[in-house]
This record gives structure tokens, sequence and C-alpha cells, in this order.
């Protein structure tokens, strides 16, 4: 990883969307403030833990002043990610000294990777839990509670907490994650996640069917299945009988037509021809695939262990716009790996323009400790290097962008409402099945609806359309 990224790293998602907060006049005897740093399979994390402190006892707060208990779930892909969530430990911790009996804790991959430093060395938290050890939340604050420093973050090889139905964030109503397997298999050199997250394991089938199904009764339109590598899903159940991800695509899609179904994050090498066959037969599948690269110099993707060649990704890319013509694809991109030289670079800016990614989510590389790139390579690219060929391969990314969004001029989409305009609040948007982001007039849309809008102008992020007649 950086692979399972709906979400950019750095985004934060403060406190939002419980329910019921303490002002719904819900009352509890104590309360809960958690933020959610990363990728989407944290977000969804701490809506399982939002469902577990909501069993025992605790209402959530949308003011970190009024918590008994704050919790940071943690990204650990980036320095920068680990180094905002110090800065946040440490406003907490001025605030923990008016309140004394305010609990701090830790929770996920930057929990996992520090384990006791964060409590014994840096002396910032009462609470360290790992991704697999979020039901034993109310045992650790118990012990934080009578001073001891509680401290879990073993790894689970069965772990998926596939009984826990997660109290929803997203306070739209529309769109939710749902976690189909945790952990990942594959040990890309410059990742932690195989470390922090632990093996991959499947959840079962049945209950990730139920879970959609439940959402679907309760007025969501849409779903985006979640996993490190969603293409290696398969689980076999007490009859021997087999689930890979092409079946599961097809039953969750198969619930309902007016149920979008997502997902994230597929590996080139593991997304099979079945996988683009169940998109291409269900409409309500989106036609969308986020399919991380890394980078474009064959040399370089050996030295990060992906497996494959630029060639071979080209081919991939190739075969899916075959079964699946018009595809949205975007990716991932490691600007700056170790011994990258300007015509790795150059191969990279020439796969960007071989693929026009939709989307691309690029980042400058940041060595993380106890990964294979950080005991065996260099971090020899100079960072004022790393900086100048990011802002070039943004710069031809962004015109890409630009060329397509405004291609689409003219057509009509359908569009899934899903909230008010930040900018206007006259205004609603919404995604098409190829996750562009359409602004259009309120008229008498609503959100959650399903409406037809015809594109009149385009930035290089945004559609811009009106709505007709369905």
């Amino acid at each position: 990883m950086p692979e399972l990224q709906e979400k950019v790293i750095d985004e934060v998602r403060q406190g939002e969307s419980f329910a019921p907060f303490k002002e719904d006049g819900n009352q509890y005897e104590k309360y809960f403030y958690i933020e959610s740093y990363g990728c989407a399979m944290n977000f969804s994390d701490s809506e399982i833990v939002a469902s577990i402190l909501y069993e025992h006892g605790y209402g959530a707060t949308k003011n970190a002043e009024e918590a008994d208990l704050i919790l940071l779930n943690t990204c650990s892909i980036r320095e920068k990610a680990e180094q905002t969530v110090r800065n946040r430990l440490r406003q907490f911790n001025r605030i923990k000294r008016e309140n004394k009996g305010l609990l701090i804790g830790v929770l996920g991959c930057m929990a996992e990777r520090l384990k006791d430093k964060l409590v014994e060395q840096e002396h910032l938290v009462d609470m360290v839990v790992g991704p697999d050890a979020y039901r034993t939340l109310p045992t650790l604050i118990a012990e934080a509670s009578g001073g001891q420093k509680a401290i879990n973050v073993l790894l689970s090889r069965e772990e998926t907490y596939a009984d826990i139905s997660p109290v929803r964030l997203d306070s739209n109503g529309v769109s939710a994650f749902v976690s189909i397997m945790r952990g990942c298999n594959n040990m890309c050199s410059f990742c932690v996640v195989p470390f922090t997250r632990g093996r991959e394991r499947s959840r079962a089938a049945n209950s990730i069917v139920a879970e959609c199904q439940e959402l679907f009764n309760k007025g969501y339109k849409e779903i985006t299945l979640l996993g490190q590598n969603v293409d290696s899903y398969l689980y076999t159940d007490d009859h021997n009988e087999t689930t890979n991800f092409a079946n599961l695509l097809e039953l969750v899609a198969e619930i309902s037509p007016l149920l979008r179904v997502r997902f994230s994050t597929s590996h080139p090498k593991d997304i099979t021809d079945e996988v683009l066959h169940s998109m291409a037969k269900y409409k309500n599948i989106c036609k969308y695939i986020h399919l991380p690269i890394q980078s474009g110099s064959t040399r370089l993707l050996a030295l990060m262990n992906r497996t494959y060649t630029k060639e071979w990704y080209m081919k991939k890319v190739q075969r899916i716009w075959e079964i699946l013509p018009g595809c949205a694809i975007s990716t991932d991109i490691i600007v700056g790996f170790c011994t990258e030289t300007d015509e790795d670079h150059q191969d990279t800016i020439n796969m960007f323009e071989y693929v026009k990614f939709d989307l691309a989510y690029m980042y400058a590389y940041s060595e993380r400790p106890g990964t294979l790139a950080a005991r065996r390579y260099a971090d020899d690219v100079p960072e004022e290097i790393k900086s100048k060929r990011l802002e070039e391969i943004i710069k031809v990314h962004r015109g890409h962008c630009l060329i397509s969004k405004q291609s689409k001029i003219g057509k009509t989409y359908e569009i899934l409402v899903e909230g008010v305009s930040k900018k206007n609040d006259a205004q609603l948007y919404g995604r098409n099945d190829l996750n562009d982001v359409v602004i259009f007039d309120k008229g008498n849309a609503q959100i959650g609806d399903y409406i037809h809008v015809q594109i009149n102008s385009a930035t290089s992020g945004t559609l811009i359309g009106t709505q007709i007649e369905n």
C-alpha cells in the first residue's frame, strides 16, 4: 500500500456522523470521540469500534473536550501521516490536563507498528490497540481507567469482525463501506500493511451479503466492498463451497438493481477476466477500477516486488477496456522510490500518457521502518528531486483529467445524489458509475435519488450539469 485509497492519506474525518450524538438528547454515562486517518479500511474499522463502544454504554460526541475517551484510528503509510497523529495527540493531552479522567487511545496501523513506544517512551496515550484487537477495547478501557497502560496489538489469522454490525459514520445514509477481508499477503517492499494488519483472511460470504442487504433495506443505495486486495478474496464454507471475488460481486449485485456496487482495491496481478465479465454482466456494478501501478518502470517494479512489468500492466489495462469499454481506471503512484533515475521517471510519465488515468493518488516515496525496502535499499533520491518529479506527474495527470472531463460535455449520465455541494447549498452533488463527481442545481432532487444529468461544463476534477427528466 498505498493501495486502498478511496480517501486521500491525510484526509481526516473528525468525530463526525455518529448517531446518536450527545446533543440529540440521548444520554449515556460516558462519551467517546474518534478521528480516523488514512485509507477507507480505517474508516470502516472506526465503524466497528463505534459499534463495540455503543454496546458497552458509550455514546458519541462531536466535541473532544466533552469526551471521556478519545481515540485516533491511525495510518502508517507515510511519515507525514504519523506526524499528524502525534500533533493531534499533543493537542488532546492539553485537554487531559484539565480533565484528569480522560483516556486517550491510538488504534490501527500506527498502534501496531509502534506498539508500546507511544505509551512507555512518548507518554502520549493510555491505550494502544491494534487492528485485530478491537473486541478487547472494553477490557483495555477498564485497565487504563485503573491506571495501567493498556496494550493489545496481537495479530490474528481468523478475526474478520463478521458478526459485528458497524455503526455507520457516513451521515448521508446513501453510501457505505463493507469490509470483505483483512490483511495482505503481498509483500511489496515499500509497504507496512502486512506487518500492521497481518496475513490475508476472507470474511464469510453470507455475512457480507447479509450486511449489504441490511444496508439496502435501511435505504442505502451504494456500497463499496473493501479489502487490501479484493481480487484475492476466497472463502470456503463448512460445506466446502467456495466463493471467489467474481462470485461475491454477483451475489451483492443481485440484492437489487437499485444498489450500486463499488470495490477497492485491486492488485493488477489478481484481477481476473471472470471479475471483469461479472462487472459487464450487471449494470449496477460500477465501471470503475482502482488499479495501483506504483511505478511505470519495470526495473523499479521489481525492486518494489510488484510481480509484474510495465508491459504486463499495459496489457491488463487493454484487457479491461476490451471487456468493459470506457471503464474508468485510477491508480497509485510512488515518486522517487529508491534508485529512481530520470529514465525510470520518464517511464512513469509514459504510463500516464498511455492509460490517461481518470484519478491518481500521487506521493513522494516515504521510507517506512521495518519494510523490506528500508532494510535493503537506500532512500537515495533527494527530496528536491522527488518534489520536482511529483509536480511533473501531477501536471501531466491534471491535463489528462481536464481533457477527459471536457469530453463528457453534452453527454447525459445517471447520477446517485450523495449530498449538498460544499460551495453552494442550492446545488447537490453525486457521482456517475465512472466515479466522476457531478454538481447540479438542486431542483426537486433528494439525497439518495437516481437522476439524469446533462453535462454543460467541466473542470479537471468536476462535471457541472443540469438535471433532466428521467
